[in-house]
C-alpha cells in the first residue's frame, strides 16, 4: 500500500477515505479529517488607542519642559532624539496600548495590479479545485479554468511592470515601492556592539559604529595600480 497517511500522534488523525486518482498520476487520493479543537489566532500586535488618550494631559507635559534651554546650543540631530525621547515617554504615560483585533491584525497584501476581476477570478478557480477534490470536476475542465486564471493574471502584472520601467525617470518612487514589496523579507542590522562593549540599537549610534570601524582599517596608501594610472596621467 503506497497511500498512507502518517501521525505523531494516536487519535489526531481519523475517517480516512481513499478517492479517486488525481490526473494521471498511480497514487490514489487519501482523504482524512484532524480530531482536534480549533484554536482562535490572538493577535500579538500592539497599537495605539487614542479614543481612550488624554490629550490635556499631554498637551500639559510636553509644555512643562522648557524647550529653549534643552535645545540650545545643540545640534538638529541632538534636538530630534532629545524631543523624540520626551515625546515617547509623553505618549506611553497618556496614550494607552490595545491589541489588535484578529480580523484587522494584518492587512491582506495585495500586489498593485490585482483588481476586483481578477480576485474573482482566483475565487472561482478555489472553488473549482475544491469541486475536483470532491470528484465533482472533471480534470479537462479544472486544468483549463487555471491556464485561462493563469493568462489572465500574467497580461495586467506584465503591464504595470512596462508603465513602471517606462515612467522610471518620472516616477521613481512608485517603481522602488514596486520592489520594495515584491521583497518577502525586510533587511535590518542588528544590534551592534562599541569598542567599550556596549550595544547600540538607534540607526544612527550603528552609523556611527560602522563609520568608525571603517576609518580605523582605512588606509590612504593608494595602490600600485593607482599610482601607475596617475604618473601615466602626468606625462600625458
Amino acid at each position: 500500500m503506497l497511500d498512507l497517511v502518517l501521525t505523531n500522534r494516536e487519535g489526531l488523525v481519523g475517517n480516512v477515505k481513499l478517492k479517486s486518482s488525481l490526473g494521471c498520476s498511480d497514487h490514489d487520493m487519501v482523504e482524512f479529517k484532524i480530531l482536534r479543537a480549533v484554536r482562535r489566532a490572538h493577535s500579538k500586535l500592539t497599537t495605539l488607542d487614542f479614543r481612550r488618550a488624554d490629550f490635556g494631559l499631554f498637551r500639559d507635559l510636553l509644555g512643562r519642559l522648557p524647550w529653549d534651554k534643552a535645545l540650545e546650543e545643540r545640534v538638529a540631530q541632538e534636538t530630534w532624539f532629545i524631543f523624540k525621547d520626551h515625546l515617547l515617554q509623553v505618549q506611553e504615560r497618556c496614550i494607552p496600548a490595545k491589541r489588535k483585533s484578529g480580523k484587522n491584525a494584518r492587512k491582506l497584501w495585495r500586489p498593485a495590479w490585482m483588481n476586483k476581476l481578477l480576485l474573482d477570478k482566483l475565487k472561482h478557480k478555489k472553488e473549482v479545485y475544491r469541486g475536483r477534490k470532491q470528484g465533482q470536476v472533471a480534470w479537462e475542465e479544472y486544468r483549463e479554468i487555471v491556464q485561462a486564471t493563469r493568462d489572465q493574471l500574467r497580461k495586467p502584472k506584465a503591464l504595470i511592470e512596462l508603465n513602471l520601467a517606462r515612467d522610471i525617470k518620472c516616477n521613481k518612487k512608485s517603481f522602488y515601492s514596486y520592489i520594495s514589496d515584491k521583497r518577502k523579507t525586510r533587511e535590518n542590522v542588528d544590534p551592534l556592539q562599541k569598542e567599550t562593549g556596549d550595544l547600540v540599537t538607534w540607526d544612527m549610534e550603528k552609523v556611527e559604529v560602522l563609520n568608525d570601524f571603517f576609518a580605523s582599517v582605512f588606509t590612504g596608501k593608494c595602490s600600485s595600480h593607482t599610482a601607475q594610472v596617475a604618473e601615466g596621467k602626468g606625462r600625458d
